[in-house]
């Protein structure tokens, strides 16, 4: 049987994505490359890797970069959860273009979560975690100390649901999903209160 943290066992890679999307706040290589860069150190993300089919022993590091994700399309590694397993990771960038800013996505598959036996639901009504919104919204506040950003959201599946001009600088009192909302030069989290 193969582990959380194995690259080359699809099934690590597979059932959505358990999400950190933020919202950059701009289109600007320079500033995607800031947050990318504290965001990858926030995590603890251990290696950097252009593809999935081969162990990261098999394969030679590429460098945490917006030039990387341009050309991989997704950038892999492996975390060390709260709970101590080793996952499989990954991040993209969404890139906006002249009509809106940037978005970099951290992202633990389900498949991953599953295998390290990660309990979610809690009874919730829709697929929760969290152990996962706590680890990725501490993940998150630790990035923006390095690299400001406009929003983060974490959760199942999160990005695209929302973006800051929407929010306008206010959490929503019914939150499905946790938020990571600038107030000033802090960060606010607001966790999924339902």
């Amino acid at each position: 049987m193969t582990s959380s943290a194995t690259f080359r066992d699809q099934t690590n890679w597979s059932n959505g994505y358990y999400e950190l999307a933020i919202e950059v706040g701009s289109c600007d290589d320079a500033r995607i490359q800031a947050v990318l860069s504290a965001l990858w150190s926030a995590a603890d993300v251990h290696g950097c890797f252009g593809r999935t089919d081969r162990e990261p022993d098999e394969q030679d590091a590429v460098p945490c970069t917006v030039g990387s994700l341009a050309e991989f399309g997704h950038l892999h590694g492996q975390v060390r959860l709260p709970t101590g397993q080793l996952v499989v990771c990954g991040c993209v960038a969404i890139r906006g273009g002249d009509e809106s800013s940037d978005w970099l996505d951290l992202y633990v598959p389900v498949g991953a979560l599953d295998k390290a036996g990660l309990a979610y639901g809690d009874g919730q009504p829709f697929f929760r975690s969290d152990v996962m919104d706590e680890w990725l919204a501490a993940v998150g506040t630790e990035t923006f100390k390095s690299a400001s950003f406009s929003l983060g959201v974490v959760g199942f599946e999160v990005s695209g649901c929302t973006d800051a001009s929407t929010l306008a600088g206010q959490l929503p009192r019914t939150r499905d999903i946790g938020y990571l909302l600038p107030q000033g030069d802090a960060l606010r989290y607001g966790a999924a209160n339902t």
